[in-house]
């Protein structure tokens, strides 16, 4: 029996033309579903089946790999897979990207089931842009890591071996506070990061077991069914199904999805590759369903249309429409999300940890040449390795002590806890601090770029007094402006909102639009008209009115060359006031045109913008203006900001013509650029960086993100996309420029904290070190370990509260100065040394000294290194501010429980028994006199010492005040910004003028010769 035969009558199948209505899709799917196999077919019939069912083997085997790795992902791994992304043992990273083409047959009326959307999630994660969840244990783990905290966790397994218990306890101790500080820092930061973050959470429309639900964006799953609407922002990477009010197209869909005739997925950037090649790719099947704002993407400032089977990309934005789509896949794995991922992929230690690093290291250094002294001391002394057990005079006693006072092992979480600290005030002024170090970076910026819409403006257009016509009416104007606007109230572009709510100074022409108006047909704006219509119907009459730009309009209406010549020179005006222009006319039934005459908008200045900018000025922070505007709107905007009206076009900066230091000097120089594009945000940064700029630069797209990471402090504003956030150092969810210069005074303030401990710190090594070796050599002393070791808890315990300090904003960018730190540092140390050298001097007398009725060396020795340390942080803070009383009342606290020690003679080692106040001799044959062997102490001496102690900080407060007026220190190791080899930059600059060629000789040899670039090519670069 012969097979059937499938009929294509009247149909063109050479030249591809198919039937227009379900006619064509039914006779298509005969050909895929014509029974029997291909060598049982007839000829046309086997043939058009091998058309419609063919799939490429290679193709096929790749997706069956993929969706069985995918399906591998779910299954168990061994333990010691430690290194598989997924759970087994083929798992790779792609696993969770790759999507089922199954998942996306989700039906439109049902959507997915709770426990699908469960079961996919598990896979795939949340719909949402993050980096790697960290392991609060791990993180926990980490504060233990790191050269300085290495030294001490050595001086723990000193301690052990010298069954020093005391010492071993409390070095554990000072350990675990310190990481348990660090850690509940840190992790309440991220807290308050993390609230914000879900107080702005992205919204989604999704159908699920056949209803229609509010979820968040972070919700979804691939394969569910979402509704993208007017106004909204797209929740995930989406293919579009049908228009929302059209469901029946549904069908229609899935018939193209079965034939493979949908639009693959593409960057939307789109390629070069394709222009001029329209035949290429998929026909767009009908009408456009919704418009998408792809300009954070693309920089393309038109909507583009979507049509049934297009991808919507996430995080764009909806201008029209309203329709029915399935999510193709997580966000992680979106293109934004591909984006954020490349950037964020570059790990950066970053200035500030380098800074760290360097003094930690120096620290390290001199804590070694101290102790190689004091063992080259001890020889010369004859003292013993590790006997006696029972005394700390022996050289591995020595080598603990000066580990413990030598290395600071609250530094790195004292400044850890300070950004931490700082970050979370930044946080509740609507700036999430993403990298801690970028406060360190945004506190040294000395260059701002800037935005100008919605960060130097408002990005509120206002409509200043219009141009009417002559022999018009300003009310009927208005009238007609708002007529020729969309009404669809939820979601207004910005220039029909303004326009219409600037009726409210038009009362007439509300009352105007009261009448009984009936719109007929809307046309929204599109480039090649370059005008919004609408046609109105009004008791019988037909209105059509028109709103666009000046020339569009004008080029409608049939009006007299004088009033055609007014038109255009107000329209020239305004343009070099810098408003955007907007003609309207109207046009009644089929009446010639009528002009009524024009609206001039601007998007004016923020109320603080201008003095912001002053303020900015004066703490050494200029700012730039990059603006995608025309250059007239851009410099009246800076005289209105009294911001400097040097702005070039960007043209001139990228084919201008310059190169090299002039290029250099331009950027530097300039107040401003306009018309700018990504590219040209990304060469301003690095040319200023070239310089030895610490440049700041604000961006809200996925195509900033490139400059974004370059900069010193990437500023994602506010409304910024997810990838301008993810790749940017500081996210802020207020919007004005006034946050960002809120934020650099803040910043400067953590900064001046971080700078105050490290003098401190540095200063506090040097002192015990000084005193303690030079008393090991010279009279054989030193200060109990045990004691040692609750100086440094103590030192930690109180300067731990730096984070919470009053500290003072520097009218001027900071920098570290390490050359003048230490410089600092070390006079201080010196100072204090000296003055327990003293302390201890005076304890020789026959009367005492500076013990009263009794005392004990150790335990005066203990008090006065105890309080002069811990009120040195009062000198290096500064007094241009009071401290804040979290500081205060730790330092009193440490004083207090240092005094109790003193006066009860805690951890001292001598023989019990009563008061005993004749003199007994010391090790070098001299007399100690007024001591207890119990380690009591009397108060009058306490109270001596306190005195002392105070005097001491008084000179050491004098001294530092003196240092800082010095002028060849105050500028000691500040960097020169500004400065710039000019013969340097010309190389580079002629030479990136330059290219290789390839070419051949006349004997057909190959050869490169170097020559000038084409003009082509500059421009692609």
């Amino acid at each position: 029996m012969a097979a059937p035969r499938v009929s294509f009558s009247d149909k063109d199948l050479e030249n591809g033309e198919h039937a227009a209505g379900a006619g064509a899709g039914d006779r298509t799917r005969k050909w895929s579903q014509a029974p029997g196999d291909l060598a049982d077919l007839d000829e046309y019939t086997a043939l058009q089946k091998y058309i419609s069912t063919y799939r490429d083997p290679k193709a096929a085997d790749s997706a069956e790999n993929q969706a069985a790795d995918g399906e591998d992902a779910k299954k168990g791994k061994a333990w010691w897979q430690f290194w598989r992304s997924g759970n087994s043992a083929n798992a790779t990273d792609k696993d969770a990207g790759v999507v089922p083409e199954d998942w996306l047959e989700s039906d439109i009326r049902q959507g997915l089931s709770n426990a699908e959307v469960e079961q996919r999630r598990k896979r795939t994660g949340f719909n949402e842009i993050m980096t790697e969840k960290e392991n609060l244990f791990i993180k926990f783990l980490m504060f233990f890591t790191g050269p300085i905290l290495y030294t001490m966790e050595v001086a723990v397994l000193l301690a052990a071996g010298l069954r020093d218990w005391i010492d071993f306890g409390v070095i554990i101790a000072i350990l675990l506070l310190n990481a348990a500080v660090g850690w509940y820092q840190e992790k309440q930061a991220a807290d308050v990061v993390a609230s914000l973050k879900g107080d702005i959470a992205m919204k989604a429309i999704v159908i699920r077991q056949g209803q229609e639900q509010d979820i968040k964006a972070r919700e979804l799953v691939p394969g569910d069914i979402i509704v993208i609407e007017e106004g909204q922002t797209v929740p995930a990477d989406a293919r579009l199904i049908c228009d929302y009010e059209a469901p029946e197209d549904f069908e229609k869909y899935k018939e193209l999805r079965e034939q493979h005739a949908l639009n693959p997925e593409e960057d939307p950037a789109g390629s070069e590759d394709k222009e001029g090649d329209e035949d290429e790719g998929v026909a767009q099947q009908g009408h456009s369903i919704i418009a998408t704002d792809q300009s954070a993407i693309t920089g393309e400032s038109l909507a583009v249309d979507k049509f049934m089977g297009d991808v919507v990309y996430y995080t764009t934005g909806c201008k029209r429409g309203k329709a029915y789509a399935v999510a193709t896949t997580s966000a992680k794995y979106s293109f934004v999300g591909r984006t954020a991922t490349l950037v964020q992929g570059a790990k950066d230690q970053g200035h500030f940890k380098a800074i760290m690093n360097s003094i930690g290291t120096a620290l390290l250094v001199l804590v070694m040449f101290w102790v190689l002294i004091a063992w080259i001391g001890g020889f010369f002394r004859h003292i013993k390795i590790a006997t006696p057990e029972d005394s700390d005079n022996n050289l591995l006693h020595w080598t603990l002590i000066l580990f413990i006072i030598g290395v600071p092992v609250g530094l790195p979480v004292v400044t850890t806890t300070t950004l931490a600290v700082g970050a979370a005030y930044l946080a509740k002024q609507k700036a999430i601090v993403q990298k801690l170090t970028a406060i360190e970076s945004l506190a040294g910026v000395d260059v701002l770029c800037s935005d100008k819409t919605g960060t130097l403006t408002a990005n509120q257009l206002s409509i200043r007094e219009p141009y009417v016509a002559e022999g018009e009416d300003v009310n009927w104007m208005m009238a007609c402006a708002a007529l020729a606007s969309s009404h669809n109230i939820k979601s207004l572009d910005p220039i029909d909102k303004v326009t219409i709510l600037t009726l409210k100074r038009y009362p007439k022409a509300r009352d105007i639009l009261k009448d009984d108006w009936k719109t007929e047909k809307f046309t929204p704006f599109d480039p090649v008209s370059k005008r919004i219509t609408c046609i109105v119907t009004l008791r019988g009459d037909r209105f059509t009115c028109a709103k666009g730009a000046p020339k569009a309009v004008l080029n409608l209406t049939e009006c007299s060359k004088e009033t055609a010549d007014l038109f255009r020179d107000k329209a020239t005006e305004f343009a070099r006031r810098g408003f955007r222009s907007l003609g309207v006319a109207y046009q009644k039934n089929n009446e010639p045109w009528v002009l009524l005459g024009m609206l001039s908008m601007f998007d004016p200045p923020r109320e603080d913008t201008a003095q912001t900018i002053v303020e900015a000025q004066q703490l050494g922070v200029p700012v730039k203006m990059l603006t995608g505007d025309a250059i007239a709107i851009a410099k009246e905007t800076c005289k209105m900001l009294a911001l400097g009206t040097k702005v070039y076009n960007s043209q001139k900066l990228i084919h201008g013509g310059l190169s090299g230091s002039t290029q250099h000097d331009l950027v530097e120089r300039a107040d401003g650029f306009a018309e700018v594009f990504p590219e040209h945000k990304y060469q301003v940064v690095e040319m200023l960086q070239q310089r030895g700029h610490l440049t700041a630069m604000t961006g809200d797209g996925v195509n900033d993100a490139p400059s974004l990471k370059k900069a010193d402090c990437g500023i994602a504003v506010e409304g910024a996309s997810e990838a301008a956030q993810a790749a940017a150092d500081i996210v802020f969810l207020a919007p004005g420029l006034s946050t960002i210069v809120f934020a650099i005074k803040t910043a400067r303030q953590i900064f001046q904290r971080m700078k105050s401990y490290i003098q401190y710190r540095i200063a506090l090594c040097l002192h015990l070190e000084i005193y303690l070796v030079t008393s090991m050599i010279i009279i054989q002393e030193t200060i109990s370990a045990d004691l040692i070791v609750f100086i440094a808890l103590f030192a930690d315990l109180a300067t731990v509260a730096i984070a919470y300090d009053n500290a003072h904003s520097d009218p001027k960018p900071v920098e570290w100065q390490l050359p003048k730190i230490w410089v600092i540092s070390v006079i201080l140390g010196i100072e204090l040394a000296l003055a327990t050298w003293v302390v201890r001097g005076t304890m020789f007398l026959p009367n005492g000294g500076i013990i009263e009725n009794f005392g004990n060396i150790q335990e005066v020795l203990f008090l006065e290194v105890a309080l002069t340390e811990n009120w040195l942080i009062f000198v290096t803070r500064g007094g241009a501010t009071f401290p804040s009383w979290q500081l205060v009342g730790a330092i009193f606290v440490v004083d207090v429980l240092a005094t109790i020690f003193c006066i009860f003679g805690w951890l001292w080692h001598g023989t019990a028994g009563g008061l005993r106040t004749r003199p007994f001799p010391n090790p070098m044959g001299a007399y100690y006199y007024k001591q207890t062997p119990h380690g009591w102490t009397s108060v009058v001496t306490v109270v001596v010492v306190w005195a002392y102690s105070i005097g001491v900080i008084i000179i050491l407060a004098i001294t530092y005040f003196c240092l800082n007026q010095i002028p060849a220190l105050a500028d000691l190791g500040r960097k020169n910004r500004g400065m710039h080899d000019t013969q340097m930059e010309n190389i580079i600059g002629h030479l990136s003028k330059l290219a290789l060629r390839h070419e051949k000789d006349a004997h057909g040899e190959s050869q490169f010769v170097l020559g000038t670039k084409a003009a082509e090519e500059e421009e692609d670069d």
